[in-house]
């Protein structure tokens, strides 16, 4: 009894603070740091999910997700940079420390961007500690990034274990058993 009534609390302030943010597998104890962090103190206040105060999310207005997306910089420290616009599918796990930058200077005017597609994040991709995603990367279903990582160039056939720096396949995965 006690659980349900906490769940509907969580559920209505939730819907109060992230009426946008669909996916209420995240609306829990600690939404009321996030509301916090972000109404109170003005930290991340532009991005309609709940984002964790040490994370950076420039452009969230440039962030398109599906409506059950998992919230890009709920985990600690992610640098989201959707500048040149990230397109995130359902089920996309992003772990701390991650990076994804969506634009680039231009290498023979630092005053310019390059033109670059938006970075892509296909279904049920994980991003692991610390890696790097960077402008005009597509990542393809089922894609794992190890930690540490830097994504320099796209794997759109998805089932793949990425790692390194710059990133190469390390071998092929089966596909995802959750679909």
């Amino acid at each position: 009894m006690m659980m349900s009534l906490k769940k509907s609390i969580y559920s209505a302030v939730g819907k109060l603070f992230y009426p946008r943010f669909k996916n209420r597998e995240y609306i829990n104890s600690t939404l009321f740091k996030f509301i916090f962090w972000q109404k109170i103190c003005r930290i991340n206040s532009k991005a309609g999910w709940p984002v964790h105060f040490t994370s950076k999310i420039i452009e969230p207005s440039k962030i398109s997700a599906s409506e059950n997306f998992r919230p890009l910089g709920m985990a600690v420290g992610n640098y989201i940079d959707a500048r040149n616009g990230i397109v995130v599918e359902e089920n996309v796990h992003v772990g701390p420390h991650v990076a994804i930058i969506s634009r680039e200077h231009d290498l023979t005017d630092y005053d310019r961007y390059s033109e670059k597609p938006p970075v892509v994040l296909h279904r049920n991709c994980w991003l692991a500690t610390g890696c790097k995603i960077l402008a005009g990367v597509e990542l393809g279903e089922h894609t794992v990034v190890g930690a540490g990582s830097v994504v320099t160039h796209s794997f759109p056939d998805g089932n793949v274990l990425i790692a390194g720096n710059p990133a190469k396949v390390i071998r092929s995965l089966p596909p995802y058993k959750n679909d």
